[in-house]
């Protein structure tokens, strides 16, 4: 059941550009720091999939420049079927407050337990005593003993929560405290979310991060982007140029799959285009941009709306995306006529995740407004993204999101159901363009200072040497 991910290794010198040289030398230093303190162990970063969603997305990252850092670090991905990943989605969404109270099935349980302690029985041949494992959220959670019990560090980090917790998320934090207590130590986005059993001399608090050299971040061409989008089938025309964009590994990619499109018109080049970019997930509130861009944008701006997540099938460990796109498809059906051809509904193709992330680098930079309207958030790693491009956001006041967009770095809505609000929001910096690049380029400053690997790298090297010394 469990699988190892090859990672591509990335030098860390590549940074210095971006970062500058006082920031590097002190990231070079700290790596030569841990090489020598990790004394022939390994790092492991255990999750559930290798592809689609922001932890996946980080670990290609990070698992890569720690690696070409030359230091001993692994990463795998754990098996389930889809009742396990029903139970775990159940799980993900009490985490956010949302679902019931009432104690899982039994069998329900039982299926976890055993889906992991299968896992566990993998994992158990490739650990040694002493290795660091980084077990990443409710999916991984019942590793923790086994893996203690065989001499491992374990850490485990929880990429989801709550501002303020209430009696669903209290019931989710209860179940999962039995399978995480023997853990070393714990990490979370934002300290809202640490639940009050957990140890605070055992907490970290450690921000996401994004990559500027990844598909999805690296600088295209307005050229590429035209071509990527056009061959993507979300804008009309033909492309005039390849639709390339470079890969991790310094080669260079094509763009050659179209979305699942949703759609009776495409937008022109040159028309403004609102998107949001998320997977099909209620807590994204795709549903409620969708309205909120028909009844309160639509009537006063000549925009179009895209709505673009990943296909359904590619994401394995989020049994819900299926129903959220029909819900969505629904909902797009049921539109007047005039807004049902401004509004596009994409699935972007994921048999190649360095396509689709080139596909979402494009559709950003492309953008007018990029919204993030959730109704709640871990982190929401697609506002740093959008930040980082320069482009103007409008996010929901809710997690991690209000991290990122700091004062005069983008709008945050105070109350994320208000869909007029929403709409003015929108409509303001659609209206002028003077502010919303002046958002967007101290956006890009705001990123750059506080969401680029090199932070959360050394964050994690001081979470590593921690664990190491107990």
């Amino acid at each position: 059941m469990l699988r190892e991910v090859a990672v591509q290794r990335l030098a860390l010198a590549r940074l210095e550009p971006v970062i500058g040289q006082q920031r590097f030398a002190l990231l070079d230093a700290r790596s030569a720091e841990l090489r020598g303190q990790l004394r022939g162990r390994t790092i492991w970063n255990i999750n559930s999939a290798a592809v689609g969603g922001g932890v996946a997305e980080m670990l290609q990252v990070l698992v890569g420049y720690v690696a070409g850092a030359d230091i001993a670090i692994r990463w795998a991905v754990i098996g389930g079927d889809p009742a396990f990943f029903r139970f775990t989605k159940r799980l993900h969404n009490q985490i956010h407050g949302i679902g019931t109270v009432a104690p899982p099935a039994s069998d329900d349980v039982a299926h976890y337990q055993r889906i992991l302690a299968d896992n566990a029985a993998d994992l158990l041949h490739l650990v040694r005593p002493g290795d660091i494992a980084l077990l990443h959220d409710p999916q991984t959670a019942g590793l923790a003993g086994a893996l203690t019990q065989a001499g491992v560090r374990v850490v485990w980090r929880c990429h989801i929560g709550i501002d303020v917790q209430n009696d669903v998320s209290r019931a989710a934090w209860e179940f999962l405290r039995a399978y995480l207590e023997p853990a070393a130590g714990f990490v979370f986005t934002r300290m809202q979310y640490v639940p009050p059993w957990v140890p605070l001399p055992l907490t970290w608090i450690i921000s996401p991060s994004i990559d500027p050299f990844s598909a999805k971040n690296a600088v295209l061409s307005p050229d590429a982007v035209a071509a990527i989008l056009a061959i993507s089938g979300v804008i009309a025309g033909s492309p005039r140029a390849p639709a390339l964009f470079p890969r991790r590994d310094g080669t260079a990619g094509a763009v050659t799959r179209p979305a699942q499109i949703t759609g009776e018109t495409r937008p022109a080049a040159d028309d403004p285009v609102v998107l949001q970019v998320s997977r099909w997930d209620r807590l994204k509130d795709m549903a409620g941009v969708m309205r909120g861009f028909a009844e309160h944008v639509l009537p006063h701006a000549r925009a179009h709306l895209i709505l673009a997540g990943p296909a359904t099938e590619g994401v394995a460990d989020d049994p819900e995306g299926a129903v959220v796109v029909a819900e969505c498809e629904q909902q797009w059906r049921e539109l007047p006529d005039k807004a049902r051809e401004r509004v596009l509904l994409a699935q972007l193709p994921m048999a190649d995740p360095e396509e689709n992330a080139a596909i979402v680098n494009a559709l950003q930079r492309h953008a007018t407004v990029v919204t993030q309207k959730s109704l709640a958030e871990g982190f929401g790693l697609t506002v740093a993204e959008a930040m980082w491009k320069g482009r103007p956001v409008v996010g929901s006041a809710v997690g991690g999101i209000t991290d990122q967009i700091a004062p005069g770095t983008g709008a945050l809505l105070h109350d994320p159901s208000d869909l007029a609000a929403f709409g003015a929001e929108v409509r303001d910096l659609l209206d002028h363009e003077d502010k919303a690049q002046a958002l967007g380029e101290a956006g890009h400053a705001h990123t750059c200072e506080h969401f680029l690997a090199d932070v959360h790298l050394l964050r994690l090297a001081d979470l590593i040497e921690a664990a190491i010394s107990g």
